[in-house]
């Protein structure tokens, strides 16, 4: 039989403890790898789509906020169900709303 010293600190009594990894922990770490992974493929760029291709961020966004003022001023004028329709007119490219009854 082996003697239990006494008067021994926490830390000393489990010094040289190594736990095994429970199934618990194999499914949390599993969960933050997927997690981790999830990060990662959130955080890489978007490819540029090609029909995208000559619109810069600052051309998209000056779109969107035309696009918006449309949006509100046509629900101003009464107007909540619509589309648009897309004209080529040369060199010009024009959207017409196109109004849903």
């Amino acid at each position: 039989m082996s003697k239990i010293p006494k008067n021994l600190t926490d830390k000393d009594m489990f010094k040289d403890y190594v736990e095994d990894m429970s199934i618990e922990d194999h499914f949390v770490h599993a969960e933050q790898k997927v997690k981790k992974k999830r990060q990662e493929t959130a955080e890489a760029p978007v490819p540029a789509e090609l029909s995208r291709a000559g619109f810069t961020p600052q051309l998209t966004d000056e779109l969107g906020r035309a696009l918006l003022q449309l949006k509100m001023e046509l629900f101003r004028d009464g107007v909540k169900s619509y589309t648009f329709k897309i004209q080529r007119d040369g060199e010009r490219i024009v959207l017409i709303p196109k109004y849903k009854q």
